[in-house]
């Protein structure tokens, strides 16, 4: 990875129309990577380019930018105190039920206060002010993380109140220009439209120079939660002083940027934020994950983000206007891009494994968790780094409140077929409710106490299994009882960045497939929680732990992690690949290898000439694997202790293996060689498309079948796009 890489990924998101242009600066171990303007400053009135000092609105970064770095020199001063009540500095806010709302809490967006205020009916800073009185909060504070801008807007009039200045002269005075941001500040001064980035349009006049948050412009400009306007390189310099540079001590001790930097959010609460800066939340999925579990940063709404990463001395800015001129961009999948990029150039050199959900919940102390009381759906294949499984590692963990286990298909030990009684787990003493067995859902009974449902189950990344959507019912179930969901993320063990087979169509929805999807779908079992919520609108309040150290491209054995087999069939990495194909003939009069020691690597029946099979297949030329005869007696399942002919598969090279291309092959092959023997219409709940099965009844080549799905496969990637953290 280098800067003409980064760059076109910059390039080709402005190419797409995601935004009209952007200002990125990228430093890797302490060393500037890029530094680089593209496409237009603005589009309307007339085209123009970006340039390196253009200046953007940086919306929401103004939170980080001037009001957390003027609270804590406040603090600093001690003239504020964190967790004293906000109603001590500016008395009249703690009417109305806000008296309990301590600084750190609205620091920590855990005051639960309204996202915001009504833009009618009040003008300047003092009538947002009258609003915020009137105010009630939505909870008892640090009851739970609720982002608000309304948090910051308190704090900017209690640094005026403590300080004797507003919010922009307090800022300019002692943040801004101590650090040369020469061209960093609320307001900015007409002579500077030049430079300016314009955003939006509204009411038919374009926004330039003036800021673009609703509420902060109708306050006169200066917010504490949005206002300042700046560019790539004043950033830059703001970065590299909360990295520990020459310039850091000109605003703060390097005691508060670490005490700014490291989670201060109540314990319990499940999203991680310091005092202003994000560290692991759903606003930061799409930077948080590509960087060390001690990076943090902040993104804006105009299309703006800051990441910092003290570990490796990289940080990431992007600055773009994506509002301009029709408020119809979106900057996320480049920061996604810019972040893993960004994070793979700065981990470049470096052999460390994965740190799965389960690891990174532990690097954190269990902060997440601590006082919750908690079940957690797993099975013994979900283990941290150091081998232990989830239940036991959480069992033990100081401050966690373990109530109960729940066990997918397979049970608690991954090793039960068919239907699983609840019982319960010998290591642990906790009971195990089985989601496999009288139900399939968790009932009031069994959540019962909990007020945290954490889910650590390992995917395989395919369409058909039902761990995803035992996650999926739990994920309601909790919504409906106000039950916090946590998912620890796992790596998809046959890649997360490959997406192959048909859409299952709608109706052929089940246990075994939650949503249509294709036969590889590409994801995380946390970005499928992400998706589910979002595309079935689940009513939870989801947190996932996100992985550290992964890329969507990897396989599961250059994770750095031992495979534990997830379910009895399987046993090996290799049999993980071939199950999106083989297993799709299953439902069909055939074994796949169930009851042998190569589950999913033969397939065959005793009706089945395996010679003439392998022959065919063979003439196929599928890339990626060889296809041999072989006599096989399965143990177990279908035609145990038959002799069976079939054939046996060996991968030969896993990245050219269209496994779905695979499957359909497979059953065309049989409908062929076999059309009075083969019951293919059972082959329809796997492979899943009535249009491909007709296909191949009426005996279309699988190619052009295989062709006929990149309609549908790309109208889902357009999808998924959107819940994506890696």
């Amino acid at each position: 990875m280098a800067a003409h890489d980064l760059a076109g990924m910059v390039d080709a998101e402005i190419a797409a129309g995601r935004l009209p242009g952007a200002v990125i600066v990228a430093a890797v171990r302490s060393k500037i990577v890029l530094r680089q303007a593209f496409g237009e400053r603005s589009r309307v009135p007339s085209p123009t380019p970006a340039a390196p000092d253009t200046i953007y609105d940086v919306a929401s970064l103004t939170k980080v930018m001037a009001t957390a770095p003027a609270i804590q020199q406040l603090v600093e001063q001690n003239r504020i105190e964190l967790d004293r009540p906000a109603a001590d500095y500016w008395p009249a806010f703690g009417t109305n039920g806000k008296g309990e709302i301590t600084i750190r809490h609205l620091l920590t967006h855990y005051a639960v206060l309204p996202p915001g205020i009504p833009t009618t009916g009040w003008v300047g800073s003092e009538g947002a002010m009258q609003v915020i009185t009137s105010l009630k909060p939505l909870g008892a504070a640090g009851s739970r993380f609720l982002y608000s801008d309304v948090d910051f807007i308190v704090l900017g009039e209690v640094v005026r109140r403590v300080s004797g200045q507003p919010l922009d002269a307090y800022a300019a005075r002692r943040i801004f220009q101590p650090l040369g941001m020469r061209d960093t500040g609320f307001r900015p001064s007409p002579e500077l439209r030049g430079r300016i980035a314009p955003s939006d349009t509204v009411g038919g006049q374009l926004r330039w120079g003036e800021v673009q948050d609703p509420i902060a412009h109708r306050m006169g400009g200066v917010a504490g939660h949005a206002g300042v306007f700046s560019t790539a390189d004043d950033l830059a310099r703001f970065a590299r002083a909360f990295l520990g540079g020459s310039d850091a001590g000109k605003i703060l001790k390097p005691q508060s940027i670490g005490e700014m930097t490291r989670p201060q959010s109540p314990p319990g609460g499940a999203s991680l934020r310091g005092l202003g800066w994000d560290i692991d939340s759903a606003y930061a999925s799409f930077l948080a994950p590509h960087f060390s579990l001690r990076s943090f940063g902040h993104t804006g709404y105009t299309g703006t983000a800051i990441w910092i990463d003290p570990e490796t001395q990289s940080f990431l800015i992007v600055l773009s206007n994506r509002l301009h001129p029709d408020s119809r961009g979106n900057v996320l999948p480049l920061l996604r891009k810019l972040a893993d990029a960004t994070g793979n150039m700065a981990r470049a050199g470096q052999r460390l494994p994965v740190m799965t959900g389960i690891d990174a919940l532990e690097a954190s102390g269990f902060r997440q968790l601590q006082g919750r009381r908690v079940g957690l759906l797993t099975n013994r294949s979900a283990r941290d780094g150091r081998g232990r499984r989830t239940a036991d590692v959480l069992r033990s963990a100081p401050g966690v409140r373990m109530m109960a286990l729940f066990s997918p298909e397979h049970g608690v030990d991954a090793v039960a077929e068919g239907q699983v009684s609840s019982g319960r787990d010998p290591a642990t003493g906790l009971p195990v409710h089985s989601l496999y067995g009288e139900t399939r859902r968790p009932t009031p009974e069994m959540l019962s106490g909990l007020d945290t449902l954490v889910i650590d189950l390992p995917d395989v990344g395919t369409r058909y299994y039902t761990y995803a959507t035992t996650m999926a019912y739990a994920m309601e179930e909790a919504g409906r009882h106000r039950i916090q969901v946590m998912v620890l993320d796992r790596p998809n063990p046959i890649r997360a960045d490959i997406v192959q087979g048909p859409v299952l169509d709608p109706d052929l929805v089940s246990f075994i497939t939650y949503l249509p999807m294709p036969t590889r779908h590409g994801m995380t079992m946390g970005e499928l929680a992400r998706l589910y919520r979002g595309e079935r609108n689940i009513d939870v309040r989801l947190q996932v732990v996100a992985m550290r150290r992964y890329e969507r491209t990897q396989w599961f054995d250059q994770t750095g992690l031992g495979w534990v087999p997830p379910s009895p069939n399987l046993r090996r990495l290799e049999q993980a690949v071939l199950y999106p194909g083989v297993a799709m003939v299953e439902g069909a009069n055939v074994s796949v290898g169930r009851g042998t020691d190569t589950p999913f690597e033969v397939m065959g029946a005793p009706w089945i000439d395996g010679v003439a099979l392998a022959r065919h297949l063979g003439a196929r030329a599928v890339a990626g694997v060889r296809i041999d005869p072989v006599s096989f007696t399965p143990r177990e399942s279908a035609f145990a202790g038959q002799s069976c002919q079939g054939v046996r598969f060996t991968i030969t090279d896993r990245n050219k293996l269209d496994s779905s291309l695979l499957g359909l092959e497979l059953i065309a092959a049989l409908q062929q060689l076999h059309p009075d023997r083969f019951a293919i219409d059972r082959t329809i709940g796997l492979l899943g498309s009535r249009r491909s099965l007709e296909a191949t009844k009426g005996g279309a080549d699988p190619a052009a079948i295989a062709a006929s799905w990149t309609a549908d496969l790309e109208a889902y990637r357009l999808k998924r796009e959107r819940y994506l953290m890696y």
